[in-house]
């Protein structure tokens, strides 16, 4: 019930801004096109008409989605409007949304539906990695859950392999599942020449797990916060790209490698704070 009452709040409110954005005669032309006209779904690429024909392509969906087929009827623009009343039709605009998001999550990891993210990828429409030394790195969407409704989706820099939280509310607030957990590292699969280099060495330190532009679980010097810099590492979850389901056998190398250097860094933090904190208490002892 919660679901279903979120994912009616979302679809409404999402449609109360769209509804600016287009007109009748646009709405009434071409729903897809409609949808990625409107603001906030810049993110999305077309689904082609051949593949949502294809039901095979759509298989459990009629589970997951309420008023299927009238939602069906509406994305291919084969919903009469006669005797559909306002509220229902609001209703089942939520469910079209929802079900476009799920069919374009399988669409994207086709080779078709590749093509199509890796010209947008290309032009950088996704954005670009805020982090100095990746060099203005394109950015390609992620899903940090397969499932509907659990995590807004983030962006992936192929780069400094860290994930980032979009600039922007509106493609902030989109469901991760729309374009799912293997879409970016099956694009780099099919490619590979499209993998940039690894920053260099020199690049600094770079504190893994952060997940939005404004690296998000900075601390502040050890002492001056309730948590110490080393337990703040410690406690930092790190992304793991992964093809359904499954760790990235070159990815899970390179991993290996930074979390053994984090484990290293984590040990002399330790040793730092543990001296700073000698240091501190024989000052004490002597002015007493």
């Amino acid at each position: 019930m919660a679901q279903m009452q979120m994912q009616q709040l979302m679809g409404r409110t999402a449609a109360v801004d769209d509804i600016s954005t287009g007109s009748e005669s646009d709405y009434a032309k071409c729903w897809i096109s409609w949808f990625l006209s409107t603001k906030g779904n810049e993110y999305f690429c077309e689904v082609e008409e051949d593949y949502i024909l294809d039901r095979f392509n759509l298989t459990g969906l009629n589970a997951e989605v309420q008023n299927y087929a009238q939602a069906l009827d509406l994305i291919n623009d084969n919903l009469g409007d006669d005797d559909i009343e306002d509220e229902m039709r609001a209703t089942i605009e939520v469910n079209a949304r929802f079900l476009y998001g799920l069919i374009h999550a399988r669409w994207i990891v086709t080779s078709r539906g590749l093509a199509k993210m890796l010209e947008k990828y290309k032009k950088a429409d996704f954005g670009r990695c805020p982090r100095v030394f990746c060099y203005s790195q394109p950015l390609l969407p992620v899903g940090l859950t397969d499932v509907p409704y659990e995590k807004a989706v983030k962006l992936y820099c192929p780069r400094c392999e860290d994930i980032y939280t979009p600039k922007s509310s509106r493609h902030g607030s989109i469901d991760g599942a729309y374009f799912g957990t293997t879409f970016p590292h099956m694009l780099f699969m099919v490619y590979p020449h499209m993998v940039p280099p690894k920053s260099a060495p020199s690049a600094g330190p770079q504190v893994p797990g952060s997940q939005s532009a404004s690296r998000e679980g900075a601390v502040g010097p050890a002492g001056v916060g309730t948590v110490s810099t080393a337990a703040a590492a410690m406690k930092a979850e790190r992304y793991k790209p992964k093809i359904f389901g499954f760790g990235v056998h070159e990815t899970a190398r390179w991993q290996r490698w930074q979390e053994a250097m984090r484990d290293k860094q984590v040990g002399r933090l330790e040793a730092y704070e543990r001296d700073e904190e000698g240091r501190r208490q024989r000052e004490v002892a002597r002015t007493r």
